[in-house]
């Protein structure tokens, strides 16, 4: 057995299972998804199995080595270019006479390879036996049975790889095209032989370039004698689709579609039924022209009702929970700037994001299942006769569905879009989708200003909204910024599955971590920062002498008489300090363009903080009221917020709509420009989508005005 540590590539159609069978080789915690574009860029593990180390690569679905799409540029890169010591080509077992056509474009390349059948349970509910040592015999190569997402047959798998890279030599493999297609693929080899450098099969290489192929047709013309090689090429391919008379790649494909369906028919023993499938039923509803869209919304505003109405409840255990926790820490420390900053800050600034992560895990539960069941890709389907209305097509709004859980991965998820035009209007309008960051600040103005009959709807709309308007920026931007023609939308539909709890399971605790390592990290920085904009200078100038005032109450009245004074006293001091601290200062100073949108000067500095990351409103509004908290027993901040007269549920609504339209936070800007390669984007992301906040909230916030005192003159 060889010691070196041998790399293997997962490569397959989208929806073969390549990373759940990666996560099953590796234990890495890579996202599983039921549509294209969830792997988005190129992911590696490492396992040693019985005693030989490998790196395994988990390659974007791709269905052929032509790369239409980024994703699809990654795995041919990878493949092609790093040449791995072996591939394992994942092949859907129920629908496998299209998965094969990957396969033979493989083996093409003359690689190490093992073939492994995922999903043989679902082809054999479907009726479909297949003969595998018969495969095995005729492309002459190890082919091992998987059922990915119950972990059967992984072990078999690794034995597979090992044995098959400890293989030296094998059959060559090669498909007959056809006398004509033949006769042309001689003469190129025959042009490439002698060239120095090449690293890539002959024959492979001289087919590839009668397709026309980009890529190799660069290659080739970097070399020293390029250009003619090009041109003999060239030569051969017009006389060759002269006398075929048919384009090249087509008469290709066709050979390729060919030979496939006589394997197929060679190895596999169908009894499936030609009655519609379980599938097709449930699709006649859940896909239907007029119900679908309807359906869709339905099963969105279920989710926000549950996650609203079951988060609540272990929602409130944890603000108990922190308000414990800083009242003892606050008991057994000396009173001062430390016990300030370790109560006020950090436990009252990160706790009060914490307290939402019950809601945060129901919400990525909902998409999970959701996703895991198949359903996703329906919507994406359902959704496509709208995004085409706008000049983008239902495959723009899978990177948008992934704006539900982040921006970040909904932005790299437009590398999945073959157009450019495409790919950069769903890059400007993934931040609109209202993504878990914003859920807190949703869940805290719901609770406190909402009745909760209504909770569930008011969220279930602001996602709403945020679906809507990124629909319409979308029409805007591809008539005045993108224009061109759409790519028409061709998408596999996975077969329904129940999810595993596993997954579900799995994805709830990496969502966790993340949220609490942000906490840990960001949010506490951002807490302790807003504590010291609060609490510095410390020596400030008041309006008036409240030390003088406080002594004559208690020179006038008694004790019992005079705490309630007191206690006023020290509340307008605590208010005109925190006024005239640095943060005070600076959000009194965007007040007046806040005002209108019914925002003070706090709520400025929170939505301003909260670039860095939308969670930080909460904390930063925790920060600043529980500094101004003279009271020794502080409330939860709903109720601090329910109190302060600056707020009311038109201000509420006002603050939600803002919140999920303004600024992408750094994060999503750092992605945009990285995806786009130019900073003239997320500075264009940045301005239109506040300018839009702005205007939004202005409207909500004014109109809401309007109609109050409309409704008054009525009565």
């Amino acid at each position: 057995m060889s010691t070196a540590c041998v790399t293997v590539a997962l490569a397959g159609n989208p929806n073969s299972g390549k990373t759940t069978i990666f996560n099953n080789i590796t234990g890495a915690r890579q996202h599983v998804g039921n549509y294209p574009g969830v792997t988005v860029e190129r992911r590696e593990g490492f396992r040693r199995f019985q005693g030989q180390d490998m790196v395994v690569i988990d390659l974007p679905g791709t269905y052929s080595l032509t790369a239409n799409s980024m994703d699809e540029v990654v795995a041919r890169n990878v493949i092609i270019d790093e040449q791995p010591d072996l591939i394992v080509n994942i092949l859907d077992a129920a629908n496998l006479e299209r998965n094969l056509y990957l396969a033979v474009q493989l083996l093409e390349l003359e690689r190490p390879m093992v073939l492994a059948l995922n999903m043989t349970d679902v082809a054999e509910q479907a009726g479909i036996m297949l003969d595998e040592k018969a495969l095995q015999r005729r492309f002459d190569i190890p082919v091992v049975g998987l059922v990915g997402n119950r972990n059967q047959g992984t072990d078999k798998l690794l034995q597979a790889v090992i044995d098959a890279s400890a293989r030296h030599e094998y059959k060559s493999f090669a498909i007959n095209y056809g006398t004509k297609i033949e006769a042309a693929i001689h003469q190129t080899i025959e042009s490439l032989t002698g060239i120095d450098g090449l690293k890539y099969p002959l024959r492979w290489l001289a087919i590839k370039l009668l397709e026309n192929d980009a890529d190799i047709r660069r290659t080739i013309g970097e070399m020293p004698v390029g250009t003619s090689v090009l041109a003999a090429v060239d030569a051969s391919r017009n006389k060759t689709m002269v006398m075929i008379g048919e384009d090249l790649e087509i008469a290709i494909a066709e050979k390729r579609y060919q030979y496939v369906g006589e394997v197929y028919r060679g190895f596999v023993d169908s009894h499936a039924q030609v009655a519609e499938s379980r599938s097709d039923r449930i699709d006649r509803l859940l896909t239907h022209r007029v119900l679908g869209l309807p359906i869709f919304f339905g099963i969105m505003w279920v989710l926000f009702n549950v996650v609203f109405k079951v988060g609540e409840i272990p929602q409130g255990w944890l603000e108990e929970g922190v308000k414990w926790f800083g009242t003892t820490v606050a008991a057994n420390m000396a009173e001062g700037e430390l016990r300030s900053l370790v109560v006020d800050g950090m436990i009252g600034g990160v706790g009060s994001v914490i307290t939402f992560l019950p809601s945060i895990l129901l919400l990525f539960f909902g998409i999970a299942l959701l996703e895991d069941t198949g359903y996703m890709a329906r919507a994406a389907f359902v959704m496509d006769r709208v995004m085409r209305a706008v000049g983008l097509h239902g495959k723009s709004f899978i990177p948008l569905l992934l704006g539900f859980g982040c921006s970040v991965p909904a932005v790299m998820g437009t590398r999945t879009l073959e157009n450019r035009g495409d790919r950069m209007v769903t890059i400007l309008v993934a931040p609109l989708m209202s993504c878990s960051a914003r859920l807190p600040v949703y869940t805290l103005m719901i609770a406190a200003f909402f009745p909760e009959r209504m909770a569930g709807s008011v969220l279930f709309g602001v996602y709403l909204l945020g679906i809507v308007l990124a629909i319409l920026m979308s029409l805007i931007f591809r008539k005045w910024l993108f224009d061109g023609t759409t790519e028409p939308f061709i998408m596999e539909m996975p077969a329904y599955h129940l999810p595993t709890l596993r997954s579900i399971m799995l994805h709830m605790w990496e969502r966790s971590v993340l949220y609490l390592k942000k906490a840990g990290t960001l949010i506490l920085t951002a807490s302790i920062l807003i504590w010291f904009l609060t609490n510095y200078p410390a020596e400030v100038q008041y309006a008036k002498d409240y030390e003088a005032a406080k002594a004559n109450i208690t020179e006038r009245y008694d004790a019992e008489f005079a705490k309630p004074l007191l206690g006023q006293i020290e509340k307008e001091q605590a208010a005109e300090k925190i006024g005239l601290s640095y943060a005070g200062r600076f959000g009194k100073a965007i007040e007046p363009i806040i005002k209108p949108l019914g925002f003070d000067w706090k709520m400025g500095v929170g939505l301003v903080s909260a670039v860095a990351a939308k969670e930080v409103l909460v904390s930063t509004l925790a920060t600043i009221y529980s500094v101004g908290d003279v009271e020794e027993d502080s409330q939860p901040l709903q109720q601090t917020l329910a109190a302060d007269p600056t707020f009311s549920p038109l201000v509420a609504l006002s603050l939600m709509v803002f919140t999920l339209l303004y600024s992408p936070c750094l994060s999503v800007l750092a992605v945009i420009r990285r995806e786009t390669n130019s900073w003239k984007w997320p500075a264009f992301s940045f301005v239109y989508s506040t300018v839009l906040a702005w205007v939004m909230a202005f409207v909500v916030y004014q109109g809401g005005l309007l109609l109050q005192l409309w409704s008054a003159g009525m009565r």
